[in-house]
């Protein structure tokens, strides 16, 4: 659908952002956002210092810009170890070479939404980080009341692992954040229990360890079950319980976005109005 604030038909084509595209992306990012961020971080976005990058570019503009951002999006990889992401830093620590790709600014120009250049620009952010071997995830964060942003995420199957209180603070006030992530590569929820189990299955661990893995999962009684025997046959246990969930599909339920193994919940989907606007 043609958004009815442009006089003409968009060609909307997406390219790298450049060091020509400086002025704009600092207006760009002005306009759209209460946070202002500094000169240096411009200059490693339009430099790829550690940075990488998308723009939207309209081809068929009648002012003569055909090549001037009305979009973009920035990101750059983390170390899974080094991430603010609690599970993965907990449960993968052991693989050190595993990477995430963390999405730092997303927006598009006023006149420029409802064409669909947001989730293009996810789009080329998600198959960036899918053509990585290491990296198992593209995660980013959300202002709480950025419904919009919300809506969008969860529609491109983003899961939104956890809120975040007083994540930001704008003009001296706190607001909570969410924190969305987007599986790639085999990736999957360090909490999901096929994570877990595998895990604990794959390398030894002491007692405390492994109640601290467990015990998001199952209920209390079961985790002392499991702690007792850890000394004389844990992953015979294990095995057991793995094989009789196989057998006896209980009151799990598949999710749908993630496809690991959780109790049944039903999401409410927020509404897609207002301005789209991502950042940290």
């Amino acid at each position: 659908m043609l958004n009815l604030k442009l006089s003409h038909n968009p060609l909307i084509q997406y390219r790298p952002i450049r060091t020509s595209d400086l002025e704009v992306l600092e207006k760009i990012h002005g306009d759209l956002f209460p946070i202002r961020y500094e000169y240096e971080f411009f200059q490693n976005v339009v430099n790829g210092r550690d940075i990488v990058s998308w723009g939207a570019v309209d081809r068929n503009r009648p002012d003569g810009k055909s090549d001037e951002l009305i979009g973009f999006v920035t990101a750059r990889s983390v170390l899974a170890k080094d991430s603010d992401i609690e599970e993965f830093r907990r449960y993968d620590s052991s693989r050190s070479e595993q990477t995430l790709i963390y999405i730092l600014t997303l927006g598009v120009a006023d006149s420029y939404r409802n064409l669909g250049i947001a989730s293009s620009l996810i789009h080329e952010v998600i198959k960036y980080a899918s053509n990585i071997p290491t990296c198992r995830a593209v995660y980013l964060h959300v202002i709480s009341y950025n419904n919009p942003a919300i809506y969008l995420y969860k529609k491109m199957s983003f899961q939104c692992v956890r809120r975040l209180s007083a994540f930001y603070i704008i003009n001296g006030q706190h607001y909570d954040a969410y924190l969305f992530i987007y599986y790639v590569n085999g990736g999957r929820s360090p909490c999901s229990p096929f994570f877990q189990l595998e895990d604990l299955l794959e390398r030894p661990l002491s007692k405390s360890a492994v109640a601290n893995s467990w015990i998001t999962i199952f209920p209390r009684e079961l985790v002392k079950l499991l702690v007792t025997s850890a000394k004389s046959g844990f992953m015979t246990v294990a095995a057991k319980l793995w094989r009789k969930e196989n057998r006896n599909p209980s009151k799990w339920s598949k999710c749908k976005d993630s496809g690991s193994l959780l109790p049944t919940k039903h999401n409410k989907r927020m509404s897609t109005e207002g301005a789209l606007s991502q950042f940290i």
